[in-house]
């Protein structure tokens, strides 16, 4: 499964990691992701959502 909101699609993004002598290499940035149980459309669901989403989501 993606590393991926399923309320926003808030995802992986990429970056450089830039070191003291400022040499660049590749690094990720992720999303903070919790495993929640939610009320969607009537019924429960565990989903994953971002820390942000977590506020819009009633809580099951």
């Amino acid at each position: 499964m993606a590393r991926r909101c399923e309320v926003c699609g808030k995802g992986v993004i990429f970056g450089n990691r830039v070191s003291h002598s400022n040499k660049k290499s590749s690094r990720k940035f992720k999303p903070n992701l919790h495993k929640v149980t939610a009320i969607i459309d009537g019924s429960k669901r565990r989903v994953k959502v971002c820390t942000k989403c977590l506020r819009k989501l009633q809580r099951a």
